[in-house]
């Protein structure tokens, strides 16, 4: 009895072997609307199938699975979101995230063929992964269509976070939409904000700094601020959310170069999918690390002492490790001595 016990099997394994196929439900239901359609009261197999246009086998078929996933709860023959379903995969919704939850999609058959990126030699690893001379406005766009939403999230988090009260220019680095300049510009009225992004990018930042209203506030210039020279006239910087994208190397030599432009008395605040200082986890900032091996770049998941050991030897003092989004993001902040 007590063999059987301790005996392992394969439930597991198998488990994560076919995570894939959960995925592809969880992408297919916000395809297809079916969480729209439930909210919106077709909450049966048959009125879902109707609402999305699809045969009722296969509503059951997938509305059965969803509900083993615990994104619906079924009550006989009637389903219902499951709360964080209402709240972030409803459309129409403020909170609406969708596009975030389909982000992955095109890179789908990318990781299918993960163990050939591993194999790719160092010298065939791009420094800028995804953003090569491939990267058109076109891209930026649809990029950043399925992230502004999650975006604007993080934005409104940190800035409920961090009391910027006072200070007078943000630089945003790989700053994409525009969210936390734009997110500071509606609080704070006296604040500019200037995203650096490759050229691309920054036309599709104008976009949604323009859609917003903040265009006297908010600027974006074209700038690979891992080379090119940073503003000498903010007292903020924030990097957000591309941490895994480069190297040590990079990471260090570009929080130096922030160091040496931001003010003095400035702060720097590092946002990225940090795994532990044991290098243990969490697991999603370590998936972002190994994606970085399907864009064949130089990237990797760094620790929470990587990034504060990046951010004292650049000179910033009382570094702090916050928890920013929980298994998620963390946000390391340093001050440059006045």
């Amino acid at each position: 009895m007590s063999d059987k016990k301790t005996r392992p099997d394969t439930v597991r394994l198998q488990r994560i072997s076919k995570a894939f196929w959960e995925s592809a439900a969880l992408m297919s239901a916000v395809e297809l609307g079916v969480f729209t359609a439930i909210a919106n009261g077709s909450d049966t197999i048959d009125a879902v199938a109707a609402a999305v246009d699809i045969e009722p086998v296969n509503a059951e078929r997938l509305l059965t699975v969803l509900t083993a996933m615990t994104l619906l709860d079924r009550s006989g023959d009637t389903f219902r979101n499951a709360a964080d379903v209402d709240r972030f995969l409803v459309e129409g919704r403020p909170t609406y995230a969708g596009p975030w939850m389909l982000f992955g999609k095109p890179r789908w058959d990318g990781w299918g063929h993960l163990t050939e990126h591993l194999k790719v030699r160092e010298e065939d690893q791009r420094r800028l992964g995804m953003y090569d001379e491939t990267f058109t406005v076109e891209r930026a766009r649809e990029y950043h269509e399925a992230t502004y939403s999650i975006g604007m999230g993080a934005a409104r988090r940190f800035h409920r976070q961090v009391d910027l009260s006072g200070r007078k220019k943000i630089m945003d680095l790989g700053g994409g939409s525009g969210c936390y300049c734009i997110v500071a510009a509606n609080t704070y009225p006296d604040i500019r904000g200037e995203v650096l992004d490759l050229a691309p990018v920054v036309v599709v930042t104008r976009e949604y700094v323009a859609e917003n209203g903040v265009s006297d506030q908010v600027s974006a210039s074209a700038c690979d601020f891992t080379s090119d020279p940073l503003p000498t006239d903010a007292d903020v910087a924030i990097m957000a959310s591309n941490l895994p994208q480069y190297s040590r190397e990079i990471i260090g030599a570009v929080v130096q170069r922030v160091y040496d432009a931001l003010l003095p008395g400035g702060e720097f605040h590092l946002v990225g999918e940090t795994i532990n200082s044991e290098r243990t986890g969490p697991l999603a900032p370590a998936l972002w690390g190994l994606s970085e091996a399907v864009s064949h770049s130089t990237g990797l998941a760094h620790s929470d002492a990587d990034c504060v050991g990046y951010l004292q030897a650049a000179g910033f003092q009382d570094v702090t490790v916050n928890e920013f989004i929980p298994e998620t993001l963390t946000r390391i902040t340093g001050f440059k001595p006045a």
